[in-house]
């Protein structure tokens, strides 16, 4: 009878043992593969739950079952859902302007610039949204502007291009003339800058230069002691053997100064008593050479003696202004050797 009463008090620990077991076999929450999710917040689920999953905003669905189930192992079943991004359609151009992205994917971006004279109006940028569109239309990039151009006083102005209205556009250039007896001082053209604003304007003046001066051993066209307009010239020569060296006329310049003026160059006397000399293409001896004179520039060739190789040779050297100088390697020859072994003097030999 004892022993029956234990096995009856003993009963129901079993019976709660065995139920307790079969509750204790559960799914916790699962973790999921990038960019899918599932509702609510629940820890635990039963064998026999079933879960319903779903992608994050921005992505869509493919390749796979939108549920899994838990099992009586506490596992859930394998899915083989995939999200992917949703995709934004391909940016239209952007006329006078570039746009700059890497994808058209959820989350991606684009930045809008506009080339130089050109200013932005819209966003610089935009996204690619969950919904497959972009946050913000293409913007626009309308040309940079300025005021008509500045006229000088006493000048005229003339546009590249017509002009409507009290604006004109980047690049716009125009062309600036004076009226006589006017003078442009300055840049002739102009043009509507990416800042907004034109370039330099020029001025349109009365440009006047002082009467000239001589210059030493010449002279000049005209004495007259008055003031000469801008771009009147004087001309200018020199007296007797001098050469001009420069232009032979000067004019009177925008700044109201003269150009340059030429001078005189003396010739040059060639110091020598007895030689044969090669001038201007022509062997000549000394004595006929008018006056021992050469002009400025010139150039003669006096002739020096190889000992070595028992040779002549011709050395050059030039008149500048007055000033001739005669090659260290020239010896003069005796008056014998001059007149009576003419022949034998290095201008005469054997050219090395």
């Amino acid at each position: 009878m004892e022993r029956l009463l234990n096995l009856i008090l003993l009963c129901p620990l079993v019976l709660f043992i065995s139920v307790t077991s079969g509750q204790d076999t559960v799914c916790f929450r699962p973790e999921l593969a990038g960019n899918i999710e599932m509702e609510g917040l629940q820890r635990y689920f039963s064998p026999g739950a079933e879960l319903a999953l779903s992608c994050k905003q921005g992505y869509t669905p493919i390749s796979g079952p939108l549920k899994i189930v838990c099992t009586s192992t506490g596992e859930w079943t394998k899915t083989k859902l995939l999200c992917i991004p949703k995709r934004c359609p391909y940016p239209d151009p952007l006329s006078n302007g570039e746009l700059y992205y890497e994808d058209t994917v959820y989350q991606s971006t684009i930045n809008y610039t506009c080339h130089e004279g050109y200013i932005l109006t819209g966003s610089s940028t935009a996204e690619c949204l969950a919904n497959g569109t972009w946050s913000a239309s293409v913007p626009e990039c309308n040309p940079v502007t300025c005021d008509l151009a500045p006229i000088p006083q006493f000048g005229t102005v003339t546009y590249s291009r017509r002009i409507r209205g009290n604006r004109t556009d980047y690049g716009v250039q125009v062309i600036y003339k004076c009226l006589p007896p006017y003078i442009l001082i300055g840049d002739s053209k102009a043009r509507c800058t990416a800042s907004g604003t034109w370039t330099k304007t020029p001025e349109c003046k009365v440009v006047t230069c002082p009467p000239p001066t001589n210059i030493d051993r010449g002279y000049m066209s005209s004495n007259d002691q008055r003031d000469y307009d801008y771009m009147e010239t004087v001309n200018y020569d020199c007296l007797g053997q001098y050469v001009l060296e420069g232009s032979f006329q000067i004019h009177c310049q925008k700044d109201g100064t003269w150009s340059q003026k030429p001078s005189c160059k003396a010739p040059c006397t060639v110091a020598l008593h007895r030689a044969r000399i090669s001038y201007r293409g022509q062997k000549i001896w000394i004595d006929d050479l008018p006056r021992s004179r050469v002009m400025h520039n010139d150039i003669i060739s006096v002739y020096c003696m190889d000992e070595a190789r028992k040779c002549g040779y011709a050395v050059p050297t030039q008149c500048i202004d007055g000033r001739l100088k005669i090659p260290d390697c020239f010896k003069e020859p005796s008056v014998i050797d001059y007149n009576l072994h003419s022949s034998s003097l290095p201008s005469e030999i054997t050219q090395c």
